[in-house]
């Protein structure tokens, strides 16, 4: 009787805490949906918590007087273009380091890690001059060079903890079949490692998606500016629409939410491959 009480209690203790975490981390996205149909009269008045009237009059705003279609579009291609720029790079180097025997593999990781410890306020900066040098400025190309160079780590290290976990007598046994590595990889080890794959896309195109410094100091044209950016540009000189920026943040918030509900054991069999051993 004492264990089945404590087995109820520990899961009772588990629920709640599940609970209070989930809650913890809708709140603000919730917020957010609840502010962005509110009547603008409701915005500065706190009761009501909830609109007494729900009107769709800020997902109208946000789409009139401004490009923000095209703020999307901007968004789209840049984390497009940044995930595939850093799957290209990215799996080659981690199946090498990962399957490949030379000097210097722990080496290599280690330096992907560092590279993702820079503060990006610390190399702004320096990167600003070079795409200002390049002739790079207001174009897609100078954010995702930054975006690449910065997310490529990530995508490193979840993609070698995938191909780290392929046995080796798969790529032992193709050698001796005739295939080079590159056959390998491509044939063997992608198909395989499509799960890791799909989370490394994900994760890569979340970062470039939400990404604001880069974009914010590369980029002067209001056609080439990304959500981020747009979002934060809402306000103006004597006011701040708040029901606008709340309907914005719901709409390029959304798709994310449920793109993450959706792959989500794909995510978690991702970042959890390589963990365990046996």
């Amino acid at each position: 009787m004492g264990s089945r009480l404590r087995r109820v209690a520990e899961g009772s203790i588990f629920w709640a805490l599940l609970t209070g975490l989930t809650a913890f981390c809708l709140l603000p996205f919730l917020w957010q949906l609840v502010t962005s149909l509110k009547p603008a009269s409701d915005l500065g008045s706190l009761p009501p918590l909830f609109p007494t009237r729900p009107v769709l009059d800020h997902y109208v705003a946000i789409f009139q007087g401004r490009p923000f279609g095209r703020f999307i579009l901007n968004s789209v291609i840049v984390a497009s273009l940044t995930t595939v720029s850093c799957l290209s790079v990215g799996s080659l180097a981690a199946f090498a380091v990962a399957k490949l025997q030379f000097r210097g593999r722990n080496l290599l990781l280690f330096l992907a890690l560092s590279i993702s410890m820079f503060p990006p306020i610390a190399t702004v900066s320096p990167l600003y001059l070079l795409i200002r040098t390049f002739g790079w400025r207001d174009s897609y190309i100078g954010l995702v060079v930054p975006y690449t160079t910065f997310a490529l780590p990530l995508a490193i290290w979840i993609l070698w903890s995938v191909f780290r976990e392929i046995p080796d007598e798969l790529y032992l046994a193709a050698l001796v079949d005739g295939c080079t590595p590159l056959q390998v990889f491509v044939r063997i080890f992608l198909p395989l490692a499509a799960p890791g794959i799909g989370t490394a896309a994900i994760l890569v195109f979340i970062f470039a998606w939400n990404e604001f410094l880069y974009a914010l100091t590369f980029t002067s044209q209001e056609t080439m500016r990304t959500i981020p950016v747009a979002i934060a540009l809402f306000p103006g000189l004597h006011e701040v629409p708040w029901g606008e920026i709340a309907a914005a943040t719901i709409v390029v918030t959304a798709p994310l939410i449920l793109l993450v509900l959706l792959f989500q054991r794909h995510i978690v069999s991702g970042l959890t491959a390589g963990s365990v051993k046996g």
